[in-house]
């Protein structure tokens, strides 16, 4: 029987970015940029009113009033006003020796204006101002280049693109950027006994939960989702399936593949396209899996267990991560604290527990609290229903058997509802 953290390093070791494209930065939010983006030009590419208020040359309104905002002093100075300069106005300006320019935040400063005077510090007159506080050289004003020059990296290759680089790139003028697309997946499901939910099971019959549950999990963790849903496990049409995925995707995961006949049968149609093994990993649930890495580019393929409980806690502590790292995150796993039990929890001793459960945190305290929610030997493992209502993944470790109430656990959190 193989470690957990064997089988991961198995797994992860196959993980390859798929190859850069060039994306519109409004779709690139959540990739790696693949490139290093450098300006052409500064930001802001002129000098620009900060604030509303009144363009001047500060020598011009030195020494005018108090020292703070709640102080306006007592001298004042009556300035003769040029005129309005809007945000977005062409035409260039040029201030003349004592004399003011109502702008707008954002309005290029006119020639010779070093400083603007807010509003309230003014009487806010239209043909003349009158000054009742100064301000020194460069006070609320926007520099050409005060965010970026020329020459500066505006994004680096490695990070990833969130709403503050999207920002960026669309200030540098910058439509599109090369990015680590998202993984494409395919999700498939095998066993003679599944209906897709558009149709009413008969006797012996079962709606096709895994491939619905596996794509919406692959969506979660970033990738780009192909579900191909339910297929006839006959040789020649599995393995055209098959051969077609392997093809469009760099993963592929098949449900229903592990355990009974017609597991055997996909299996042997599956030896055929490369290197596949199933093995026992030391874990519950889920503790059937298989991995390998087929057709021509080497494509790595997971068979999951039918059970979807286990099936989703598979894809959790297997899949997931590979994906993850295929997204360029540094951390692929799930964020982990510790936690106290508020009820005790039995294991498999040998093997590492995967517990689903509800997570909290005592309000007065804060220390997190979990309570386990089922999977434990003797506690039915198929439930979805508890799989919906956890919050998180109890981690027992393999040499336990008992976690008593009041002892501290790894916890994984899942994503959060809400």
């Amino acid at each position: 029987m193989r470690s957990v953290e064997e089988q991961q390093a198995r797994v992860q070791a196959a993980a390859v970015a798929p190859r850069p494209v060039r994306v519109a930065i409004a779709e690139a939010q959540g990739l790696m940029c693949a490139e290093e983006v450098v300006t052409e030009r500064p930001l802001p590419g002129f000098d620009q009113a900060a604030i509303d208020g009144y363009a001047v040359r500060s020598v011009d309104v030195l020494g005018i009033g108090g020292d703070s905002d709640d102080d306006p002093g007592g001298g004042d100075v009556s300035l003769p006003v040029m005129g309005m300069i809007d945000a977005g106005a062409r035409t260039p300006s040029r201030l003349q020796p004592r004399q003011a320019a109502r702008v707008q935040t954002g309005a290029p400063m006119p020639t010779l204006a070093d400083a603007v005077l807010p509003l309230r510090w003014t009487d806010g007159g239209q043909s003349r101002v009158r000054v009742l506080r100064g301000v020194r050289s460069g006070a609320y004003v926007r520099r050409a280049g005060d965010d970026v020059q020329p020459g500066d990296v505006a994004v680096r290759a490695g990070t990833i693109i969130g709403p503050a680089q999207v920002g960026l790139l669309a200030a540098v003028g910058r439509e599109r950027v090369l990015v680590h697309p998202r993984p494409r997946i395919s999700v498939l499901s095998v066993g003679g006994e599944l209906v897709d939910i558009s149709r009413t099971p008969g006797n012996g019959q079962v709606y096709d939960v895994n491939s619905y549950a596996l794509a919406a999990a692959a969506r979660d963790a970033g990738a780009e989702v192909n579900r191909v849903g339910i297929v006839d496990s006959d040789p020649a049409k599995l393995r055209e399936v098959v051969e077609g995925q392997l093809s469009r995707a760099e993963v592929v995961v098949i449900a229903g593949a592990v355990g009974g006949a017609a597991a055997e049968r996909v299996r042997a149609v599956l030896s055929e396209l490369g290197e596949m093994e199933v093995t026992r990993i030391a874990m519950h649930p889920g503790s059937v899996q298989g991995f390998g890495q087929l057709g021509r580019e080497g494509v790595p393929v997971f068979l999951l267990p039918a059970n979807p409980v286990s099936a989703l806690v598979v894809f959790e502590i297997m899949v997931r991560p590979l994906i993850r790292l295929s997204l360029g995150k540094r951390q692929p796993t799930r964020r982990v604290v510790q936690a106290r039990t508020l009820a005790p929890i039995s294991s498999v001793v040998g093997r590492t527990g995967y517990l689903r459960g509800q997570l909290m945190r005592d309000q007065d305290t804060g220390e997190y609290l979990v309570q386990a929610l089922g999977g434990a030997p003797g506690v039915s493992s198929h439930l979805l229903a508890t799989l919906a209502e956890a919050n998180c993944l109890v981690v027992i470790p393999s040499e336990a058997e008992q976690i008593r109430t009041g002892e501290v656990v790894d916890v994984a959190f899942l994503a959060q509802r809400g």
